[in-house]
């Protein structure tokens, strides 16, 4: 019966794991941007909302 390690393994599972995050980040990032070049309409009139002073309760 013949013995050896294994150490490769350990080096390319790191390598997997990097490369998967560095995926990740430029998906969000590539997301985050095309979400930035989007023009959403602002609101044209203010918006305002008179709240009662019954609603309100001081906390004391």
């Amino acid at each position: 019966m013949q013995f050896y390690k294994k150490t490769s393994q350990v080096k390319a599972n790191l390598f997997s794991i990097t490369i998967k995050i560095l995926v990740v980040l430029l998906i969000l990032i590539f997301g985050i941007f095309l979400l930035n070049k989007i023009n959403f309409p602002s609101p044209n009139q203010k918006i305002e909302k008179i709240i009662p002073n019954e609603k309100l309760k001081v906390v004391k």
